[in-house]
């Protein structure tokens, strides 16, 4: 890395789970977080696998805690896919952290210089995005997101969600 240049922070963590409500209800009551913000069928455009078109269907709930978003995926089809290169069908476990880069291209050819694939590739909102495979260094992937006014608005409503929530269970549950 060269001096000076400061990495981008880790601001989320994610999980790839069985069952998406019934996950954020079990995170909820195990660490008191909330409310999750849910996004269906997230619709992803020129999705990339292991460079080969890939799409995939799949569901995430977002919470803040505290600094850091705790991101809950649900694959929801059959399809190869980074989740399930990490994670089988059935099971749940860690999957990858995320960082923010202000500049994408340069995060994501680090990452490559090191050695490491990357995995799955498109963009959603117009926001770019890599998940890099660090399992064997790291034990997990790494998501590069495309910094921008659209993706800081989102993960900004985010925090404020989390910061207005009265604790309320019926609340739980946001569908975006």
């Amino acid at each position: 890395m060269n001096e000076g240049i400061r990495p981008p922070g880790i601001f989320q963590m994610s999980w790839v789970v069985c069952d998406l409500e019934e996950a954020v209800r079990r995170w909820h009551r195990a660490t008191g977080i909330g409310p999750f913000l849910i996004n269906r069928h997230i619709g992803i455009t020129d999705p990339i696998y292991r460079g080969a078109p890939g799409p995939v269907d799949f569901s995430t709930a977002i919470a803040q805690a505290g600094p850091v978003q705790v991101e809950l995926v649900q694959q929801h089809d059959q399809n190869p896919s980074c989740y399930r290169d990490s994670v089988a069908e059935g099971q749940e476990a860690m999957h990858h952290v995320a960082i923010m880069a202000d500049d994408y291209e340069a995060e994501v050819r680090r990452y490559t210089q090191q050695g490491f694939a990357i995995a799955s590739s498109g963009s959603f909102a117009g926001v770019r995005f890599s998940y890099i495979d660090c399992r064997d260094t790291l034990g997990h992937m790494v998501e590069v997101l495309e910094s921008g006014a659209a993706i800081s608005k989102f993960f900004a409503a985010i925090r404020k969600a989390a910061e207005d929530w009265d604790g309320d269970e019926k609340t739980l549950l946001r569908e975006l």
